[in-house]
């Protein structure tokens, strides 16, 4: 009935050194790099965080939520995200997600990867 947070997605002129900042700060260790960046992750049910690089980091804003569906599709929950006013954006969906933008124009993606929601990791 929900999406779930999978990344949050910096963009970053230096991605190695943020990744390394990051990692100290929250105790997270790298998990993937290549050159269109960095992730680094930390407890299991923690977003990882990825390091994208970027020489213009302020165009489309700095930092955006990759979204995962918890209990359906990803042509289902985009269905019910846009049912709740979220709107396409002018940027081709590649196959793997597609980019959105909520009711003030933040720009957030829809991935195709699911993630479960875990009923143990919410308190009352």
């Amino acid at each position: 009935m929900t999406s779930r947070v999978g990344d949050l997605v910096v963009k970053a002129q230096d991605p190695d050194r943020l990744s390394r900042f990051w990692c100290e700060a929250l105790g997270y260790e790298v998990s993937a790099k290549d050159e269109t960046g960095v992730a680094i992750s930390g407890a299991s049910n923690a977003p990882a965080i990825l390091f994208e690089r970027s020489d213009d980091t302020f165009a489309d804003g700095t930092l955006h939520l990759d979204l995962c569906p918890t209990d359906r599709s990803q042509e289902d929950e985009l269905e019910r995200l846009l049912s709740l006013g979220a709107k396409p954006t002018d940027v081709v969906p590649s196959g793997s997600w597609y980019v959105l933008a909520d009711p003030e124009g933040n720009k957030f993606c829809l991935m195709a990867r699911r993630i479960p929601r875990e009923p143990e990791d919410f308190h009352d």
